[in-house]
């Protein structure tokens, strides 16, 4: 297997694993708020950012949040019996907005495979760390 392959195929769990975050984060916000919220939003933040972290590029970021935006989205339509599992609330709309934010700024931050990590302690400016 070459290593696009292995790219695409992590791209395809990342985005799995997103959907997956988003199911647990929906029922979890709600039933333990506010420390429901903050550990869903948590576990949203540290898919996309270790998906990027893990891939060293941005699609790594953009597949989980892209998996977590389409279960989030299927999650807030209503089904035929008129039942919905979010409910109007400010918890809620944190957990949206704050989970569309997270996989933004994930994105923004993640590293890129252009540019090799630091090597020997050195930091971004090139100056050795203390």
């Amino acid at each position: 297997m070459n290593a696009r392959a292995g790219r695409i195929a992590a791209y395809a769990v990342l985005a799995v694993l997103g959907g997956v975050v988003a199911l647990a984060g929906a029922l979890v916000q709600a039933g333990w708020f506010p420390l429901g919220l903050l550990l869903a939003l948590g576990g949203a933040v540290a898919l996309f950012y270790g998906g990027a972290r893990l891939t060293r590029t941005k699609v790594g970021a953009a597949a989980p949040a892209g998996g977590w935006m389409l279960a989030v989205l299927l999650l807030t339509t209503t089904r035929a019996e008129g039942d919905f599992l979010f409910g109007t609330g400010a918890g809620t709309y944190v957990f949206l907005l704050g989970g569309m934010f997270a996989a933004v700024m994930c994105a923004t931050v993640a590293p890129s495979e252009h540019f090799p990590p630091p090597i020997g302690g050195r930091g971004e400016s090139g100056m050795q760390a203390r």
